[in-house]
């Protein structure tokens, strides 16, 4: 649709109520077991309730809408490749005008499974390299993410994906069409890292003879990087920067260059994890959640060797996305951890402190949301969930910023 401004919402002193996983709206607020940390790990942080009386402090453009996007990424001109789940990428530009580009790669759409994440190589201007993350049929009804790489071309005929090279899979292909995880993140250096979830099999995610449940870095070619903490074991387990995750779906870089990761929990236990090389997170023998029969599984303060979360919400947030803001539009929320959230159907803000974090605000949003982006403008994109989903820009009115 076309692009049309709102005006700045006045939503002063609403609360919004936390949601479980596959639960309805509940009144508690977000919080942590505390417990004594692992050693070598962040310190417990009680989460305070949030500043649910300040107005937030954008305004809201809609942009676009779409069926089941997922992701987005920008392009050095300012337009946007966004992802849809049943296997569409389209360029939009900023007014909201979308171009499909072709050469997808097939995906085995259903439940979580789809088209994913999208990621620019960091040499994009030079090497107009495209990283796609999907799922993917395998034999006997199983499936798993991969990521494949492509160039990006325009010409007279339209937008196209050459030369599509899967890079990477996940190991074992299982059944099921939940938790894939698939997030994409490129470092400083130049690195890929990849979110790999557990597929709802519990188990993978502390065996080493696969990559589910864990979070991996690679060279730019889905070889595994040098470094790495489990190179000697060789085979999959040289992917492995970490394990113990269930279903992580988000991936940041702070300013110190501290690798922060967001995954669901199961009933309760939503993380906020700072992630240190090698280190295992606990999943499934450890959370700060139950199982959704309402068995009891053991808290990180329970058993030190398992790297505790910097935040773990109950009832959950149920978390898209996450971005850690460095823009000028909103200069209060530099270095701050904001969230997209689904049940929640929020903005949550976060604030860090060295590997300390706690819950500042949440800005209720009306629907789930899925995905954040930081615009090149500093302003904030976000994407909604399921199908007639919207593109919303949130910006400080010109009268506000610096």
């Amino acid at each position: 649709m076309p692009l049309r401004t709102a005006c700045l919402l006045l939503l002063g002193a609403l609360v919004l109520d936390a949601c479980g996983s596959d639960a309805g709206t509940g009144a508690a607020k977000a919080a942590v077991t505390p417990g004594a940390a692992p050693e070598g790990a962040a310190a417990w942080t009680a989460v305070v309730s949030p500043d649910d009386s300040a107005s937030p402090p954008f305004a809201i453009a809609e942009v676009a809408d779409f069926d089941e996007p997922w992701a987005m990424a920008f392009l050095p001109d300012g337009r946007m490749l966004v992802t849809e789940k049943k296997g569409r990428l389209l360029l939009v530009d900023s007014a909201g005008a979308r171009t499909p580009v072709a050469g997808v790669p097939a995906v085995d759409y259903g439940g979580q499974g789809g088209l994913g994440d999208v990621a620019l190589h960091p040499k994009f201007a030079d090497n107009h390299l495209v990283y796609l993350s999907f799922v993917e049929a395998g034999e006997h009804d199983t499936r798993g993410a991969a990521v494949a790489r492509a160039t990006l071309v325009e010409d007279a005929t339209g937008a196209r994906l050459d030369g599509l090279q899967v890079i990477w899979r996940q190991q074992p292909k299982v059944d099921g069409r939940g938790h894939f995880g698939h997030r994409l993140l490129f470092g400083a250096d130049g690195k890929l890292w990849i979110s790999s979830g557990e597929r709802q099999h519990f188990d993978p995610a502390q065996d080493m003879g696969g990559n589910l449940g864990k979070i991996l870095r690679l060279n730019d070619d889905g070889t595994p990087a040098a470094g790495n903490p489990f190179a000697s074991q060789g085979g999959v387990a040289a992917q492995v920067w970490t394990l113990g995750h269930r279903n992580p779906l988000g991936l940041a870089f702070d300013a110190a260059g501290r690798l922060w990761e967001l995954e669901m929990g199961p009933q309760g236990g939503d993380e906020l994890n700072v992630l240190a090389r090698g280190d295992n997170y606990g999943w499934p023998r450890v959370s700060e959640g139950e199982h959704y029969d309402g068995r009891k599984i053991p808290n990180h303060a329970s058993a030190r060797q398992y790297h505790a979360p910097a935040i773990a919400w109950t009832p959950v947030i149920a978390p898209g996305d996450f971005i850690i803001y460095s823009g000028r539009q909103f200069p209060q929320w530099r270095g701050q951890a904001l969230i997209a959230g689904m049940k929640s159907e929020a903005l949550v803000r976060v604030q860090l402190d060295g590997e300390r974090a706690r819950e500042a605000a949440r800005y209720p949003m009306g629907k789930r949301i899925r995905e954040i982006e930081q615009a090149p403008d500093g302003a904030l994109m976000l994407l909604e969930d399921g199908a007639n989903a919207r593109m919303l820009k949130l910006s400080n009115p010109p009268s506000a910023q610096p």
